[in-house]
């Protein structure tokens, strides 16, 4: 025992010291934590230049501007008509001139909308009070001139109204923080010719039609981006959706208010009679990676047991070594003090990935201070804001939180402590008898090339366990799960699938002894190659020849 204590000691330390423990050591944590930071970093790194769309929106229904004018003059051409009843006794030369003069306003109030950036709402009533001046003007009678006035002051108020409206109102193609919409006044053709003197990103185009068609143009000089692509499609569907509402003659609150989102709870009596509740996501989760661990330490540790048996063995160290120590006791020396280096290597990155992550994302990535917090919070308190929280439903608020209480409660009821006690087990259970059978296959051969025609009969099960794994997660209890969680070469990884979601005790004792006592007839067959092989040289081993070592005694 003391001798398989001092070869452990001597691989542990000689292993660790290496520069390739120390590099990889290092490399690891960093290569781990770039594979959690970069996507976030890579999304910062996107494309922040602001671009403007120019929008072309012949459907009128986009555009809050032509909306605005389309009703302004809607107003216009009623009071038109209650004008001309007014004056319906004058002259016929003084009908035209007033009409003329309405035609000039209209003109007039058209090409505000047409050419200001922002509505004036000043302007637009200095024009209809010099629209009621001049039609004053002309009329003689002072009872018709007093009626033209009180209509133009009902005009001038719904005219006003409109605009205060519609001056709360968005553009219904919404921005986001890079992309930004410009409705212009100008055709296809114009619009065009004059792009690349403007600075537009791109142009877009909404036909007339837009409602039938269910199409938009987008035109550029550039490729469009998919992110660019999808929030146009997004924020006109939402649009097109509440304008053909609108034609059906539906409420669009009828139909949010209609809409479900139903939370299935699930609860599992036990054998006491109790109801616990049993979120599959959080269980399949910590199978999944605890499964996939296993078979990533089998792999790379074992295959280091066989590397270090190989580099003894081409180097004739193993000549001095086993004239002091027997086989067997070398072969588990090596295999036990491979797996202390595994371990600390794994417990290096777990610490080391931890703190670059911190790290990093305190450094590139902060969170919000004091200062936004509070600000935040009296956003929150604020009466707007209570406003907007009320409105939220209730019924998805409700569905949200019984979500977020199943899942802690199905945390809760997850019994870490067999998970945890179990996954030690079948982790060093699984490395000890992968790692003898490793360690046979490095004794064999005398150099990594001729490994290959060994390997297959090791690798198989272990792809067998991480297909069978996938279909664990889904079912748990089926008979594929089953026989594979006992089976001593797959258990490691699929019975630790299976834990999570609850698995009889005497299936785990069942699988945890067949797994000792594979581990032990594994190292009894390894231990019979081992001693043969070890000084084995220049000759090629083949599948006859490992069966006639296993005959041989001692």
């Amino acid at each position: 025992m003391n001798k398989i204590i001092l070869i452990i000691k001597r691989e542990y330390l000689y292993r660790v010291k290496k520069k390739t423990f120390i590099i990889m050591t290092i490399l690891g944590p960093v290569l781990f934590a770039a594979l959690m930071i970069l996507p976030a970093w890579i999304a910062q790194l996107e494309d922040t230049e602001e671009k403007t769309i120019a929008v072309i929106d012949n459907s009128q229904i986009f555009d809050k501007t032509k909306f605005t004018k389309t009703a302004v003059n809607i107003v216009i051409e009623k009071h038109r008509k209650s004008i001309n009843k007014i004056i319906s006794n004058e002259k016929l030369g003084t009908k035209n001139v007033v009409n003329s003069i309405i035609d000039n306003s209209k003109n007039s109030i058209n090409y505000v909308f047409d050419n200001d950036s922002i509505i004036d709402k000043t302007k637009i009533k200095n024009l209809l009070d010099s629209t009621k001046i001049s039609i004053n003007r002309i009329i003689k009678n002072k009872k018709t001139a007093y009626r033209i006035d009180t209509t133009f002051q009902h005009q001038k108020v719904t005219v006003n109204l409109i605009i205060a409206q519609t001056l709360h109102l968005k553009n219904k193609l919404p921005n986001s923080d890079y992309l930004k919409f410009k409705f212009i006044n100008s055709s296809y053709d114009k619009a065009k010719n004059n792009f690349s003197e403007s600075n537009y990103f791109g142009l877009l185009l909404i036909p007339e039609n837009v409602l039938k068609s269910n199409k938009v143009q987008y035109y550029s000089e550039k490729d469009i981006t998919l992110g660019i692509k999808s929030h146009i499609s997004n924020s006109i569907e939402k649009e097109i959706e509440r304008q053909k509402y609108r034609a059906e003659g539906i409420d669009e609150n009828i139909i949010k208010s209609i809409k479900t989102n139903i939370n299935v709870q699930s609860i599992k009596w036990t054998e006491d009679g109790e109801e616990k509740g049993n979120g599959p996501e959080i269980k399949m989760i910590i199978g999944y990676v605890s499964g996939f661990l296993i078979y990533i330490f089998i792999f790379m540790f074992g295959a280091q047991v066989m590397r270090g048996v190989i580099e003894e063995k081409t180097s004739r160290i193993i000549e001095v070594i086993i004239s002091s120590v027997k086989p067997f006791q070398l072969m588990m020396g090596k295999i036990i003090g491979i797996a202390f280096v595994g371990l600390t290597q794994f417990l290096l990155w777990v610490v080391l990935t931890i703190m670059i992550v911190s790290g990093v994302k305190s450094a590139f990535f902060p969170g919000k201070d004091a200062s936004q917090i509070k600000a935040q919070t009296e956003l929150i308190s604020s009466s707007s804001s209570m406003q907007n929280i009320q409105a939220i439903n209730s019924a998805d608020a409700e569905a949200s939180l019984s979500k977020i209480e199943n899942i802690f409660g199905s945390i809760t009821n997850i019994n870490f402590g067999v998970i945890l006690g179990s996954f030690i087990f079948f982790f060093l259970g699984g490395y000890l008898l992968y790692a003898a059978l490793f360690a046979a296959i490095g004794s064999a051969v005398d150099s990594e090339a001729d490994t290959q025609q060994f390997m297959l009969p090791i690798t198989i099960p272990l792809i067998l366990a991480i297909i069978v794994m996938m279909n664990a997660i889904q079912t748990p209890d089926s008979s594929i799960a089953f026989w594979f969680s006992i089976i001593p070469f797959t258990s490691p990884i699929v019975m630790m699938v299976r834990i999570p979601f609850g698995v009889p005790y005497w299936q785990l004792f069942l699988s945890m002894g067949l797994l000792v006592i594979t581990f032990i007839g594994a190292t009894w067959f390894a231990a019979k190659i081992y001693r043969t092989g070890i000084l084995m040289y220049g000759k090629k081993t083949t599948y006859k020849e490992l069966w006639k070592w296993l005959k041989y005694k001692n």
